[in-house]
């Protein structure tokens, strides 16, 4: 693999065991540091390169890819031509340089949404930490220009909400997620509304059509890639988890029962777990399937609902064939299609470890499927990938490896890092700030204090948000949003150099053949081509022509 837990090159440290991703199996609120992508929320695009320059050369340490993975697949490069420049720029020299990368994409169907890079967040939903933080996740996200998914169960673990014959009338803790990204949205990106079967029961679409209209897009929830249950959080308040209950959870222990109050009372049961239903579970065929999934978007699109999207999970062929199936032929606006490795707020660890299909495996049957409804003159949805990303060189392979099919990449924890840094800095700057923003730090650790103690030091894009939004208005910006952008700078820094090291120059232009296979088996599994083999013709041609 080729994260080990310290990187010399860069001087980063994962405190705990790297994944895939690069970032820790378990990535914590408090973290003092100091992974790649903690770093970089901080110094952004400086840490694309090695440290101490002027005392030191570097060396690359993985050239041995073992296995099937993003890691086992490698970036293409060219050493002439150029391709995508858009509006006056040629292919002179003095243009073709990577800050004229243009990384804007967009995708839908009949109604565009452009966003100002091919990233997404995944669903924050109702896990406690996504609700502590939204306000740096959200306004770093419309900051920056991409979409941010509110996940399911939002409006039913709000003990605020105001539910009447069995529908919302009432949900002030949506309303805050959709009204604090609307405050900051300026044309690109998007808020994207999840639905799950609780939800739909009680009347979350129908509230959201009513209050937002064209504001938000709508997405079905079919799965995700960490687990093959429903949404999960865990409470440790018997009141609480009897509301829940009540509310018409799936609550474990029932707190309803004597014996668990008495366990709890005691002291034996410190915790509760809430979980949803499966959806499907009354759909014995794919024609059902079929009918239920048209018969839904009817009904969304019947509310007012320009844009639709559906997320699924890492499920096997039959549910991945379905899912770009159906929601093409429904004329969906975006598919996410989210591989075992990726990241949640609480799943059962066994059950993340070792369900589903592995994201590369099954990315790269997405795109096959895609192809041949392609191939047969079909349309085809727009595709976004999650399961595991979290530096630009994976962004690039999953956007190459879907290519032109993929628009996004889908980023879940990766997203919430710097959420989590630039809270525990701004609580440590201002005390009298540290329970509004949930900051965990009493003061600034070295990790920190090494760039600075105020945030015109620590964050190397601080200067590009205040011309954004004016010097006024950064008193309102949370230290996690400017975060997040910083973040966001260096990831999309590090696409555009290797966009411009394979020769494209707007993200359409993006093809298969611009990343290769380490190894004959990821070559095998993916369709991609092995190093030796791509290009191969072509360089015999050179040589005997």
């Amino acid at each position: 693999m080729r994260f080990a837990k310290n990187n010399d090159v860069l001087g980063t440290v994962n405190r705990g065991n790297p994944a895939e991703s690069g970032l820790c199996t378990l990535c914590r609120a408090d973290c003092q540091g100091k992974c790649e992508t903690w770093l970089s929320s901080m110094i952004g695009r400086k840490l694309l390169y090695p440290r101490d320059f002027g005392v030191v050369t570097a060396g690359a340490n993985n050239t041995t890819h073992l296995g099937v993975s993003y890691n086992s697949l490698r970036i293409q490069g060219y050493a002439y031509g150029a391709m995508g420049l858009n509006g006056t720029l040629t292919n002179d020299p003095d243009d073709c340089i990577f800050p004229n990368v243009d990384l804007t994409t967009e995708f839908g169907n009949e109604v565009k949404t452009k966003c100002r890079m091919p990233l997404m967040t995944g669903a924050l939903g109702s896990t406690f930490i996504a609700a502590k933080y939204w306000d740096s996740f959200a306004i770093g996200c419309a900051l920056t220009g991409i979409p941010i998914v509110v996940g399911e169960n939002v409006v039913g673990v709000d003990q605020k909400s105001i539910i009447e014959n069995g529908k919302v009338i009432n949900s002030p803790e949506l309303d805050r997620r959709i009204d604090t990204y609307l405050r900051y949205y300026d044309g690109y990106g998007a808020i994207i509304v999840q639905l799950n079967v609780e939800d739909t029961r009680n009347g979350v679409a129908e509230y959201v059509a009513e209050k937002y209209g064209d504001k938000c897009i709508i997405e079905l929830k079919w799965g995700q890639g960490a687990k093959d249950i429903g949404g999960e959080i865990q409470v440790t308040s018997l009141d609480y988890a009897t509301f829940l209950k009540e509310r018409g959870y799936v609550v474990d222990p029932n707190p309803l029962l004597p014996e668990v109050q008495e366990a709890f009372k005691s002291g034996a049961i410190k915790s509760f777990a809430r979980h949803s239903r499966l959806g499907g579970t009354n759909l014995n065929s794919v024609e059902l399937v079929r009918e239920d999934f048209m018969k839904s978007v009817d009904y969304l699109r019947s509310l007012g609902f320009a844009r639709i999207s559906l997320k699924t999970g890492s499920y096997g062929m039959e549910e991945l064939a379905m899912a770009i199936k159906f929601a093409s032929e429904a004329k969906l606006d975006l598919l996410t299609i989210d591989g075992s490795g990726g990241g949640t707020g609480m799943s059962p660890w066994n059950m993340m470890q070792s369900w589903g299909v592995p994201s590369i495996n099954l990315h790269s049957k997405a795109y096959e499927y895609a192809a041949a409804l392609a191939a047969s003159g079909q349309d085809v949805v727009d595709i976004s990938f999650a399961g595991g990303f979290a530096l630009e060189d994976s962004i690039y392979k999953g956007l190459a490896l879907g290519a032109p099919f993929t628009k996004l990449i889908c980023m879940g924890r990766a997203l919430m890092v710097p959420g989590f840094l630039g809270a525990n800095i701004e609580g440590a700057i201002h005390h009298e700030r540290k329970d509004k923003v949930n900051g965990n730090w009493d003061a600034l650790p070295k990790t920190v204090t090494r760039f600075g103690t105020t945030p015109q030091e620590i964050f190397s894009c601080y200067y590009d948000i205040e011309k954004k939004v004016g010097k006024e208005e950064m008193a309102n910006i949370p230290y996690g949003a400017m975060a997040i952008w910083t973040l966001a700078d260096k990831l999309g820094c590090g696409i555009q150099q290797l966009m411009a090291g394979a020769r494209r120059f707007s993200m359409n232009t993006l093809t298969r053949n611009d990343i290769f296979a380490a190894n004959r088996e990821t070559a095998e599994e993916t369709g991609i081509l092995h190093i030796s083999d791509i290009n191969d013709q072509s360089a015999k041609k050179i040589l005997l022509g």
